[in-house]
């Protein structure tokens, strides 16, 4: 089969593709034929060797595929042969087939397209932890969302809108139409200072929660904008910059800053515990697919790229052009 391959620690775009056997089929997994791929920005760390978790070199990138499953081991439990399915991986998901554990498959509805659900066990669980489980508004409660038209921020805009809050979203002009047309009520420009913005659009009140996927200069800011008893949820660190914590002004404004790793979830962090969150995994899956499937949800694709322009699919990614989810299609 032909997949994109890491022999050793180096730049995303010094990968090379090959072709390469199928990978094995473990205990309690399935083999996936892969239709898409997600891109994701931290793909160029775990290349890199920057990320917390190391695979074993060589090996294929790619952590969130769809497709349809052509294989079960005996001892696995999910969905039938045929089956189509959203999964989350370890790594491997830039091949045209995968090997992954039967707790992180999930069946795609009838009548659902294919390929936008390579969204949804990453990006959209992601911003689905950090409001349902991390920060927890309230309806009518505002929520400020930076990165907003990336993959994480265009889905916490999403759920937020489903979960009854009222939002603002930055992100860069280009994308303002397509975030008022997903909700957003207030959208600001990404190039611009935002804090008094924040003020005049909730009333002065502040907001009751952060979704901050992109750290660096914005994230004093953004306390500053929390309403007393808020939440800063930090996601990631896209702008660059890992910003401290001033723990006075956690205590003078009264509230707080909390983290969500997705990757906690599913296994990749040190302390690999994704079977005791298994169903807590699934439960999330499930609420994400029925708010899809009642239309309250459109995960999207902003581009498409065959496995063999792995480099310009990162390269739509890395420069900010995205407005949805990049896929690679083996």
């Amino acid at each position: 089969m032909r997949a994109v391959i890491c022999e050793s620690w180096r730049d995303f775009d010094a990968l090379e593709l090959k072709d390469i056997p199928p990978p094995p089929l473990r205990p309690r997994c399935v083999r996936i034929r892969v239709a898409a791929a997600g891109v994701s920005f931290a793909t160029q760390l775990v290349v890199a060797g920057k990320y917390q978790r190391r695979p074993p070199l060589p090996f294929a990138p790619g952590t969130e595929v769809v497709g349809t499953i052509i294989e079960a081991a005996p001892d696995a439990e999910a969905p039938p042969i045929g089956t189509r399915v959203f999964a989350v991986l370890d790594w491997g998901g830039y091949a045209e087939e995968a090997v992954v554990d039967d707790i992180h498959v999930f069946p795609i509805p009838d009548g659902l397209p294919m390929e936008p659900a390579v969204a949804l066990p990453t990006s959209y669980s992601t911003a689905g932890a950090a409001l349902l489980w991390r920060a927890r508004p309230a309806p009518g409660d505002w929520v400020l969302v930076h990165g907003a038209a990336g993959g994480v921020g265009l889905a916490g805009v999403e759920i937020a809108k489903v979960m009854g809050l009222r939002v603002v979203a930055r992100a860069g002009a280009a994308k303002h139409g397509m975030l008022r047309a997903r909700g957003a009520d207030v959208v600001l420009d990404s190039a611009e200072p935002f804090r008094e913005a924040v003020r005049a659009a909730t009333g002065g009140q502040g907001v009751g929660c952060v979704l901050d996927t992109i750290g660096g200069d914005a994230f004093d800011d953004s306390l500053r904008c929390l309403a007393d008893g808020g939440t800063l949820v930090v996601i990631g660190f896209a702008g660059g910059g890992i910003p401290t914590v001033a723990a006075n002004l956690l205590l003078l404004k009264n509230i707080a800053v909390a983290g969500v790793n997705w990757g906690t979830y599913v296994g990749w962090s040190p302390g690999d515990n994704r079977r005791v969150h298994a169903q807590r995994v699934q439960q999330m899956w499930s609420q994400l697919v029925g708010w899809w499937r009642d239309g309250a949800l459109k995960p999207e694709v902003h581009a498409a790229f065959p496995l063999a322009l792995f480099r310009e699919a990162m390269a739509e990614v890395r420069e900010r052009r995205s407005a949805g989810r990049v896929i690679l299609t083996p």
